[in-house]
């Protein structure tokens, strides 16, 4: 079992240092895109996402080599950045890094030229998690489960059904654990936000960013919830006891269920009930597991109460956390194939092969060990190891789901697929905004809006659009577009039959004498 949790751990440190920043917003398209090349430098860069993100950090590197601090502003689900005024022709790397609505950074890169492609411009980094701040993200997250559903679910027993401090090492060592990768947790995400060293923890700028995130009131919750539990240990009265552990595991479904890829995930107003449920019925079991041990070893005379009073819930709650936990990765995988075609359905699939023994050796201890113990409590030690196993198969799922953190959910990536492509193209005379459905090689639909330099509708009497890609030998194809009752131009079924960097001209007939031509690439994957 040791080698096991060995070469699962190595296994996901791996996994962190591969995904660098991936993250669980993704980018649809950016304006100017990637790659293009600008015969006058844009004014602002515009990157759209899958979902709503709040701004971070953003460097432009230009084509001299000199890096530039630009500001950022999200308007929807987009960002805006204003570059700075006279950047020399040539290459620039915008490096940024968002956040998603779970939490988590978003980092990435978008290139592009003014006049022409050169190769001076270099990359900020922006975009690379450093292989020690994954492991300590990673590790902090293995705390945090063992503070929450060890310490907190220990606690919890411990007052209403243990009636004595068994297992108090594990439980109370599982607390500080907790609180202090509750709080580390904060600084890391404030590292990974910013793209600082680990030396920026002594100051203020990674902890207020994290605070910033939907992490930050996930970890205060959580801290709370440790540290009420840690108060309840000591209480003067089992009322008082019985009040603040029933607080505690609150904190724990709600700490949960404020942040993370599930309580993110749509139906907004299903999944974090899912999550709270699920979190607390992971408590309740699992925070039993450590006093049942002791008292089995023991050979407690308070065992056989205590396995009763806890079967009696804990049947009807596994089957509740089953259930929860099913929606949610059903939510969460699309499909069957994401369980083998993505790092999330990897681990998913590592988690429900744990899950399946723990739930066979529960099978065993409460339909089998259990009765054995109540009829002779002296027979305890076959059900003491078995719990002990237990234990340890849930300390590698806590091992394998904090991997979670640096994967993409694959219904996050059928998302970005889904969204169309989006091209803006703006001259002083005209500005048009071009939508491309599922914007992949096929069968496309094309919305065209037309409108003046200053934004007004542009009325036309006909549009036009031809396609061609040159670096595969397809000459253009052109297409008339439709004028419909949403004031929209539109075009149905136009054939993208090879991926590259399509080449795209609009033109747009004002009168029988004046017609506007405007020109853009746009990137088929």
């Amino acid at each position: 079992m040791t080698r096991f949790i060995a070469g699962l751990a190595a296994l996901l440190v791996a996994l962190c240092c591969a995904t660098g920043a991936l993250a669980h917003a993704s980018l649809v398209s950016a304006e100017p895109a990637d790659g293009s090349v600008l015969s006058e430098a844009p004014k602002a860069i515009q990157l759209r996402f899958n979902e709503s993100v709040a701004p971070a950090v953003a460097v432009l590197i230009d084509a001299d080599g000199k890096a530039h601090d630009v500001t950022m502003r999200a308007v929807d689900q987009s960002v805006e950045i204003v570059l700075p005024e006279r950047l020399p022709r040539g290459t620039q790397v915008l490096s940024y890094r968002v956040v998603s609505q779970d939490g988590h950074p978003v980092a990435g890169s978008l290139v592009f030229s003014i006049g022409a492609v050169t190769g001076t411009a270099t990359s900020a980094n922006t975009g690379a998690i450093s292989v020690t701040t994954a492991s300590l993200i990673w590790l902090a997250r293995i705390g945090v489960y063992l503070g929450l559903f060890i310490g907190v679910g220990g606690v919890f027993f411990a007052a209403w059904i243990g009636f004595g401090p068994y297992g108090s090492k594990t439980i109370l060592g599982s607390l500080v654990i907790g609180l202090a990768s509750a709080a580390a947790s904060l600084g890391l995400q404030g590292l990974d936000l910013l793209n600082l060293p680990l030396t920026a923890l002594v100051t203020l700028a990674p902890w207020k960013g994290a605070l910033g995130t939907s992490l930050g009131p996930s970890m205060l919750i959580a801290i709370a919830a440790m540290a009420v539990a840690r108060f309840a240990w000591q209480s003067p009265t089992m009322t008082v006891a019985w009040v603040l552990t029933s607080l505690a595991m609150i904190g724990v479904g709600f700490s949960l269920a404020t942040s993370g890829h599930a309580a993110t995930a749509p139906p907004e107003w299903l999944t974090p009930t899912l999550v709270f449920v699920h979190g607390i019925a992971v408590a309740y079991w699992v925070g039993a597991l450590a006093p049942l041990v002791v008292l089995a070893r023991r050979r407690h005379n308070d065992l056989p109460r205590a396995l009763r009073q806890f079967s009696a819930v804990a049947v009807p709650l596994v089957g509740l956390l089953v259930l929860t936990g099913l929606v949610l990765a059903i939510i969460q995988l699309e499909s069957f194939r994401a369980l083998i075609e993505t790092w999330y359905g990897i681990i998913l699939l590592v988690k429900l092969v744990l899950v399946v023994l723990l739930l066979a050796l529960a099978a065993l201890n409460r339909f089998f060990l259990t009765p054995a113990v109540v009829l002779d409590g002296e027979n305890t030690q076959t059900l003491g190891g078995s719990v002990f196993l237990e234990f340890l198969l849930v300390v590698c799922i806590f091992i394998a789901v904090a991997g979670w953190r640096f994967t993409t959910p694959p219904r996050a990536l059928a998302d970005s697929a889904a969204a169309p492509l989006a091209v803006h193209i703006h001259t002083e005379t005209a500005m048009f905004q071009v939508l491309i459905s599922p914007g992949k090689v096929g069968s496309d639909d094309f919305v065209l809006q037309l409108m003046t330099g200053d934004g007004s509708k542009l009325s036309a009497k006909e549009a036009t659009l031809t396609l061609s890609l040159p670096e595969r030998g397809i000459e253009p194809i052109e297409r008339n577009a439709v004028l419909g009752p949403d004031g929209y131009w539109h075009l149905r079924g136009v054939p993208l039959p090879q991926p590259g960097r399509w080449h795209m001209q609009i033109d747009a007939l004002v009168t029988d004498f004046e017609k506007v031509t405007l020109e853009d690439d746009f990137e088929v994957r």
